[in-house]
């Protein structure tokens, strides 16, 4: 599928993965609209090839207005990736007491919930779009984590919300298959992103050193690339692909 004279949408927009992604996308021709909180609009760059849109990926309301923006923009609406996500850390059970419910919760519903909520709204406007070649009409990205597969201990909460997005990534795409619309999940590894900046150059060196290959951390950008050439292939469709240089996760 050609991005050229498209719309695309990108939640998380406005740093990190999804600042990245936008920033590709933009560079093959698409229209992007990036949603994101306020607050990251307001530190972000402004460049003139994406148009962000406050939104919050919980939020029906707000989710439902920055797809109608898209969809409205002129040029089909055709391409959803969605990076907007959080994590927490804490374990079932620990010193100070049962993990917190409402902090696991939230982790749910912005990673798993908000996904889908988003992956529900743009579907609707993307099977409202002329058929291309093999009456396809789009594609949606969705973001989960190795931690899916190997949460580490800590990881509870987050680890349980990216193993949702894997899980409803094959239903997904057997959904949305008499649209035409393709539903595809990334499960990146450790990558190199603003949730690392505090991370210390000692650590960030230790991390990187239990990669297999190559030993440093992932970046952005090639999470981007990633995007663009799961998009691009037509006939990828249902499919999870990690991206973490052979990085199998430890207990700890």
């Amino acid at each position: 599928m050609q991005l050229t004279g498209t719309a695309a949408i990108v939640t998380g927009g406005a740093s990190g993965l999804g600042g990245a992604t936008a920033k590709a996308l933009a560079a093959k021709g698409a229209h992007v609209f990036a949603l994101d909180l306020a607050a990251s609009i307001e530190v972000a760059p402004h460049p003139d090839w994406v148009t962000y849109v406050e939104a919050d990926v919980t939020n029906t309301d707000q989710v439902q207005a920055a797809v109608a923006q898209a969809a409205d923009s002129g040029v089909p609406l055709r391409t959803v990736v969605n990076c907007a996500g959080i994590g927490t850390a804490g374990r079932v059970v620990s010193k100070k007491g049962p993990h917190d419910l409402d902090a696991y919760r939230k982790v749910v519903e912005v990673n798993l919930i908000g996904t889908f909520n988003v992956l529900r709204l743009s579907s609707e406007a993307i099977a409202k779009t002329e058929p291309l070649a093999d009456d396809q009409r789009g594609v949606v990205i969705n973001t989960a984590s190795i931690a899916a597969f190997e949460g580490q201990i800590g990881q509870i909460a987050y680890a349980s919300s990216k193993g949702g997005v894997v899980g409803m990534t094959l239903p997904a795409a057997r959904d949305l298959a008499q649209f035409g619309i393709r539903v595809l999940t990334i499960a990146p590894g450790i990558v190199d992103t603003p949730m690392m900046a505090g991370v210390s150059d000692e650590f960030r060196a230790t991390l990187a050193e239990g990669v297999p290959f190559p030993k440093r951390l992932g970046r952005s950008e090639e999470y981007a690339q990633l995007a663009v050439s799961l998009i691009e292939h037509d006939y990828l469709n249902g499919e999870v692909v990690r991206m973490d240089g052979a990085l199998r996760m430890s207990p700890r």
